[in-house]
């Protein structure tokens, strides 16, 4: 079985431990921080981190446009938290001058769930992933109030107190074509399973 280029965005946040899950999960992984590195790869993990500062680091590496050139063109994408945050067309709660990639068609809460100490784990039911749920690790996580049409929910948080959510829960994981975002941080738990599907997301593309 080929085992596919993945990139690990590597302007902040947890690098070392997507780098490490990718290649437990069959890929090939590498850190990416010049255009010339995204050029090669055959797909691209977006980490945890903090959003805003992420995006003015994507211009000042002058990665803004070449990626979401390549993110127009099909390249398969994984985004965990701050990268989720990235991936949205639309972005509630930012910085005036912060910028988003448009890889999936919703709107994004930041920090939704709180502050640093708002943190949490939980157990998911993750669409397109057998066996026992998914243990999720929510850390000044977003969630997502608005999908596409073209848009598969991949897993919600029960809404617990929140009455301002949909009956289902919040939504917590989407993908549109080859591109996949998460509010959680699978790559923390050991659970290879998210990464796994991603990797075999980009093998099939």
């Amino acid at each position: 079985m080929t085992r596919p280029l993945i990139g690990v965005l590597a302007l902040q946040g947890d690098v070392r431990e997507h780098l490490a899950a990718l290649t437990e999960s069959g890929a090939d992984a590498t850190a990416v921080r010049r255009p010339e590195e995204l050029g090669k790869v055959d797909g691209l993990v977006l980490p945890g981190g903090e959003s805003t500062t992420m995006s003015r680091l994507l211009e000042i590496f002058d990665l803004l446009e070449p990626l979401r050139e390549r993110l127009a063109a099909g390249m398969p994408a994984y985004g965990s938290c701050a990268g989720m945050i990235l991936l949205a067309s639309e972005i509630l709660d930012t910085r005036p001058d912060a910028r988003h990639l448009g890889g999936i068609d919703m709107t994004v809460r930041r920090n939704a769930f709180g502050r640093q100490v708002d943190s949490f784990e939980t157990d998911l039911d993750f669409a397109g992933i057998a066996g026992e749920p998914v243990r999720a690790v929510f850390i000044r996580a977003p969630w997502v109030e608005r999908v596409g049409d073209d848009v598969e929910v991949l897993a919600r948080v029960p809404h617990g107190d929140d009455t301002d959510a949909d009956a289902a829960g919040r939504i917590v994981a989407v993908r549109q074509g080859a591109v996949v975002a998460t509010s959680f941080h699978p790559e923390v738990t050991g659970d290879r399973r998210v990464h796994e599907l991603f990797v075999d997301i980009v093998r099939e593309s």
